[in-house]
């Protein structure tokens, strides 16, 4: 099911998240409260939104952005959220939960990595028998 977004989020970084998160098995889209987010089995494995400085305090706290930005955030398991977040800008470790990344999306996006970092994502969430079916980003 493809979910029509409201926010700011431009289509080219959206519409290749969706067909990433989307290949996952029983991944599904919803809008978030902001932004859109893909989910397996109620919980949220990304999310993408863009933070006005002026509106999401607790997102702009943890990224530093001082105008709107596309941000997707994440989870990682402990070792390699330490890896990213160790590697500083344009990670960054989320306040809200002992897992969470937070990435500041650049201009130029690396999509291999990115399907990468979804995957390792939906797979910290997934139950076990939903992870064995995964096949690694090609």
């Amino acid at each position: 099911m493809v979910v029509h977004h409201d926010d700011d989020v431009p289509d080219e970084i959206v519409e290749p998240l969706r067909e990433i998160c989307l290949s996952l098995p029983d991944a599904y889209e919803e809008l978030a409260w902001v932004g859109t987010r893909w989910r397996v089995r109620g919980r949220t494995f990304a999310h993408v939104l863009t933070v006005d400085p002026e509106y999401h305090a607790v997102y702009t706290r943890v990224s530093g952005a001082d105008r709107p930005v596309p941000l997707l955030t994440f989870r990682a398991p402990p070792d390699e959220l330490d890896a990213l977040v160790a590697g500083g800008p344009p990670y960054f470790r989320g306040s809200w939960g002992r897992d969470v990344v937070v990435l500041v999306l650049p201009d130029e996006i690396d999509w291999t990595e990115i399907a990468e970092l979804m995957t390792e994502s939906y797979c910290v969430l997934a139950p076990k028998k939903l992870v064995a079916r995964v096949r690694p980003p090609s």
